[in-house]
């Protein structure tokens, strides 16, 4: 790839590229080079002696707090993605799925669009799991109407998993499904009578929220996190 390509994949903008390499900033195999449309490899490129950390793809986990939007931008509030720093930012980088502004919790972003697409997608059912608060006192009725699917005004919930961990005049559980429609699980849980209070995503497929992420905050997905959504998706050379 060119060299100032390789730069801008490292988080810099084209215009920084260009006026690093032109201060002989940069080396190639131990060179200083001063084109910037020189083809290199990312692993032989130096910045200030340092090694360019250049990414392919990003992958990171974000704790959405409430009142944030999962999207890229908003003319009014702020999104997941303005949460990030402008390194991100540049590299075109989006959510995938969304929640609602007021639920909170896990939020996975990525600049790979075919990993996106496919945690989205039907066809590979990536379960997504949430800790609800709601309105009553869940019972078993409340489990067996989950698993049974949950008919709703536009369509009939697939089987979910409905978990209580506590029940009383508030009760709190854990819900696992495989799609995530529009405001689906605040449906769900009016259909049965209970409407949510609070609402919190804690995973995606394999990926758990890291608890250690305050609201706000982001990490990148380890190598073993990608490679465990890159297999449930099929997307490690299976089809």
């Amino acid at each position: 790839m060119r060299l100032d390509k390789a730069l801008t994949l490292a988080g810099y903008t084209r215009t920084e590229a260009k006026a690093m390499i032109a201060r002989g900033r940069v080396r190639v195999t131990g060179a200083a080079v001063r084109d910037a449309g020189m083809a290199v490899r990312p692993e032989d490129v130096l910045l200030d002696g340092a090694p360019l950390q250049a990414e392919r793809e990003v992958y990171l986990m974000l704790n959405k707090p409430a009142g944030v939007v999962t999207a890229t931008e908003d003319a009014r509030l702020p999104t997941v993605v303005s949460l990030l720093p402008e390194k991100y930012r540049r590299r075109k980088i989006g959510p995938v799925g969304r929640l609602d502004r007021d639920v909170t919790g896990l939020v996975l972003l990525t600049t790979d669009g075919q990993l996106a697409h496919r945690l989205i997608s039907p066809r590979w059912k990536a379960e997504k799991l949430y800790r609800a608060r709601c309105e009553g006192a869940l019972g078993e009725a409340d489990v067996r109407a989950f698993a049974g699917g949950i008919e709703l005004a536009d369509f009939t919930a697939r089987p979910a998993q409905l978990r209580v961990l506590s029940s009383g005049e508030f009760s709190l559980a854990e819900v696992t499904l495989t799609e995530g429609k529009f405001h689906q699980v605040k449906r769900m849980f009016a259909a049965v009578g209970h409407p949510l209070v609070a609402l919190e995503r804690l995973r995606i497929g394999c990926v758990t929220l890291d608890e250690r992420l305050a609201p706000g905050e982001y990490r990148s997905l380890t190598a073993e996190e990608v490679a465990g959504l890159r297999r449930m998706t099929e997307l490690d050379g299976g089809e």
